[in-house]
């Protein structure tokens, strides 16, 4: 790798990191199709390269939003928990398909969810709610689906676990967030882990990208805790529809 090719893939990793940051999933979502675009990338190793910059943004990422709105252990703990388990499973299902037939699954994730943010920005908003709509151990339930879909798909389950969190348990926009990087912290580790044991990971590509999502993710923490919550969502939705768009393009 040149320098300039570093200089290059270190912008990229502050743009993602930015990304990361304002909507609480590490930047991964995005890293996946714009590897997939601009380096060619196969579906396993682009997400397996993503997680490369994910892990230390979501760490870096989920102490910020910590800092700025305190969030619960226990809640923290029991998607945590769920996650880290399902992730394993996940991954290590993930690494024996085909990397097509994965492709077309991720992108079809990503419309559903898309579709389904959409169709929020047009409900009646229900006021957030000091404490969970449902007891606190129905989060592992959540974890569990969103590791085992963070562990195929390499993004943390994040993306899951945003929408149900403010959807079902009446939690802020940005709470949610908080706690989806609660639940995509351990479970980002195990599924790199898995990855890299199946030489699924680009090093010499991922670790710039890393860098700069270090030194950018908590710009869009900042961003994030300051926009109002119906914009934080639209703009959701979108960066969803555009990854889908970007990742059809391949398949």
């Amino acid at each position: 790798m040149t320098l300039f090719d570093f200089a290059l893939n270190l912008l990229l990793g502050l743009a993602l990191g930015t990304l990361g940051g304002l909507f609480g999933i590490g930047g991964g979502l995005i890293a996946i199709p714009a590897l997939g675009v601009l380096f060619d990338l196969d579906q396993q190793l682009a997400q397996g390269t993503a997680l490369v910059m994910v892990v230390p943004n979501v760490l870096l990422a989920l102490w910020r939003y910590h800092q700025r709105n305190r969030i619960n252990p226990r809640h923290a703990l029991a998607l945590a928990l769920s996650g880290l388990l399902f992730a394993l499973l996940g991954a290590a299902w993930a690494v024996t398909l085909e990397a097509e037939r994965m492709r077309l699954g991720f992108v079809v994730f990503l419309l559903v969810l898309a579709l389904y943010n959409l169709s929020r920005l047009y409900w009646r908003p229900a006021p957030a709610l000091t404490h969970l709509r449902y007891p606190w151990p129905w989060l592992g339930v959540l974890g569990s689906g969103a590791g085992l879909l963070g562990g195929l798909f390499g993004v943390g389950g994040a993306v899951l676990a945003v929408p149900v969190l403010t959807g079902l348990f009446g939690t802020t926009q940005v709470v949610a967030q908080g706690l989806s990087l609660a639940l995509a912290a351990p479970s980002t580790g195990v599924t790199l882990a898995t990855y890299a044991l199946h030489g699924h990971v680009d090093w010499l590509l991922g670790l710039p990208l890393a860098l700069g999502g270090l030194l950018s993710i908590s710009w869009g923490v900042k961003l994030a805790h300051a926009l109002p919550e119906q914009v934080l969502r639209g703009l959701f939705t979108v960066f969803l529809l555009l990854c889908a768009l970007l990742l059809g393009l391949k398949t």
